[in-house]
């Protein structure tokens, strides 16, 4: 399944994790707070179901779901690492393995720190500034750990 992100169902969800009540939500939009709970009920549960599935496809080990924050922690069977599953507005659902990278020979170097960045600053988590990936990854997902309690 993928997830519906041109849904206004997704944009709902969206202003939530940023903290955006439920409430704040419908007298922006100019509905009730019913629809507004009702379409957030409806979205966690396919945003957790499709953290389940790249899980699943990934055969990545459950530990954690956390569907209002879009984050799946867990561990790669076939890798023996620590692995997150995360759903990022502009980037989409994305798959990131714990390592220690050699980035900066990696031709991914550029699109892994706007990644990183868009990522935290979405959550609205505070990372260090750093050329390095690998560290960024580090803090944040650390960060992203202690957001749902583990």
């Amino acid at each position: 399944m993928l997830l519906p992100m041109n849904e206004k169902g997704f944009g709902f969800w969206t202003m939530r994790r940023s903290g955006i009540s439920n409430i704040a939500i419908a007298q922006r939009l100019g509905i009730s707070r019913q629809a507004v709970s009702h379409a957030l009920l409806a979205m966690d549960e396919k945003v957790e179901s499709t953290l389940r599935e790249m899980a699943c496809a990934n055969q990545i080990a459950i530990d954690t779901v956390n569907a209002e924050r879009g984050i799946l922690l867990g561990r790669s069977v076939p890798f023996n690492t620590a692995a997150i599953i995360f759903v990022s507005e502009k980037h989409g659902m994305q798959v990131w393995y714990e390592h220690e990278g050699d980035c900066g020979s990696c031709p991914r170097y550029t699109e892994c720190i706007e990644l990183l960045w868009d990522y935290a600053t979405e959550l609205g988590v505070k990372i260090e500034k750093t050329a390095d990936p690998t560290a960024m990854a580090e803090e944040l997902f650390g960060k992203v750990r202690g957001l749902v309690g583990q």
